[in-house]
């Protein structure tokens, strides 16, 4: 049920971004609060894709993405590299202007870590 609520909320988000406009309240389950789509759609304009390339870094430490000045980030994620590495978090910086991304390596003091962020004007 959880997952069926996520995947509703991203296509409400999705219906969003393309422009087009509803008023539908989501489903909610157990431990969740409802939520409804705007019934004015953004405008989204100079869509680009920002990559910090990967580096070792110590384990847990953030590395962050920017959007260009002006932008804000409207999606991104990371990838953590290496031998049983992973990927501890993926979210956007507290400004909404970037992208975090965080690992761990396993038996190792360091993770490579490579993060993305979808930046646009947003008016």
């Amino acid at each position: 049920m959880r997952l069926n609520t996520l995947t509703t909320v991203a296509l409400a988000a999705l219906v969003g971004c393309a422009g087009l406009t509803a008023a539908t309240a989501l489903p909610a389950s157990a431990g969740t609060t409802p939520v409804t789509a705007s019934s004015t759609a953004a405008d989204f304009t100079g869509y680009q894709i920002v990559k910090l390339p990967n580096a070792n870094v110590p384990n847990f430490t953030r590395r962050a993405v920017r959007c260009p000045a002006g932008k804000h980030a409207i999606g991104g994620g990371a990838e953590a590299q290496g031998n049983r590495a992973i990927l501890v978090g993926s979210f956007p910086t507290e400004d909404g202007a970037g992208w975090y991304g965080i690992g761990r390596q396993d038996g190792y003091s360091d993770v490579g870590i490579s993060v993305y962020v979808i930046c646009a004007n947003v008016s």
